[in-house]
């Protein structure tokens, strides 16, 4: 029986570039249940935006995937709906409600955010939460949980 890429991520996982980073995403992207959150934690240049690319990538939506640090909020559109979020500069659940995003989150979506320890509180306890981490030498580590930040 082959071994899903949830299965995999959640295991851990160590990609030797940028393409292989979106490739393993790509593949994710048509396990995801739909209307779901993932939070994906890491530093700068551990490859969040790189791997939210391959997401789009693997639902058809056209055109670049770039970091939404300075619009919060970017809408991507293909077979699903992205919504693609960088919570750096939000402080709390109450800057998430500001932003209705309800609005945007129109069936089957999948919100995507960047820096989720900002607006922890307002996650879904059901949120997917992705782990990256800068390996050096375009190596990154990728794991993924599903019983929220604390299982780190």
């Amino acid at each position: 029986m082959a071994t899903s890429t949830c299965d995999k991520l959640r295991k851990g996982v160590v990609t030797t570039s940028a393409a292989r980073t979106r490739a393993l995403a790509k593949t994710l992207a048509v396990e995801l249940p739909p209307d779901c959150v993932l939070a994906l934690h890491g530093d700068l240049g551990s490859g969040k935006t790189t791997f939210v690319s391959g997401l789009a990538e693997g639902w058809g939506i056209p055109g670049p995937v770039t970091s939404p640090t300075f619009n919060l909020l970017v809408i991507h559109r293909g077979a699903r709906m992205l919504a693609h979020l960088d919570a750096y500069r939000l402080k709390s659940a109450e800057d998430m409600e500001a932003l209705m995003l309800e609005e945007f989150l129109k069936s089957p979506w999948c919100l995507a955010v960047e820096w989720p320890e900002n607006v922890g509180e307002w996650l879904p306890a059901d949120a997917l939460h992705l782990f990256l981490a800068d390996l050096g030498g375009g190596r990154r580590s990728l794991r993924l949980a599903t019983g929220g930040p604390n299982e780190a």
